[in-house]
């Protein structure tokens, strides 16, 4: 009973800051998503409905043993920064999903931020 309520509550808040945030085509959405073993995110245009980049530690080249630790979450960091950069992306809003900003969440936007991401 008690992850449906946590789970209930996270959508809650996910809707309260979705209100308020959009991604548009010049400044589009980085949103992230965490799970237990794993952290993904994207960057999506609203607007036009549409993912521009994503990156999550599922992905094999990356060589990581647990997707789901603070180490994993700076790399996706500065993988979608990357590919964000490279595809003429340097400013972003940040949507976190819901989730609070610490930990995981906090080190992906930290990473994204070094390797050239602003928000």
């Amino acid at each position: 009973m008690a992850k449906a309520n946590n789970l209930t509550a996270r959508k809650k808040r996910h809707m309260s800051v979705r209100k308020k945030i959009k991604g548009t085509t010049e400044r589009p959405r980085l949103n992230v998503f965490r799970s237990s073993k794993h952290i993904y995110a994207q960057v999506i245009d609203d607007v036009k409905g549409e993912t521009i980049v994503a990156a999550s530690s599922t992905e094999n080249d990356l060589g990581l043993e647990n997707g789901g630790n603070k180490e994993a979450a700076k790399k996706i960091g500065e993988l979608i920064a990357t590919r964000a950069v490279e595809k003429g992306l340097d400013t972003v809003v940040f949507d976190r999903g819901g989730f609070v900003y610490h930990g995981r969440v906090q080190e992906l936007a930290d990473a994204a931020r070094e390797n050239g991401l602003k928000f």
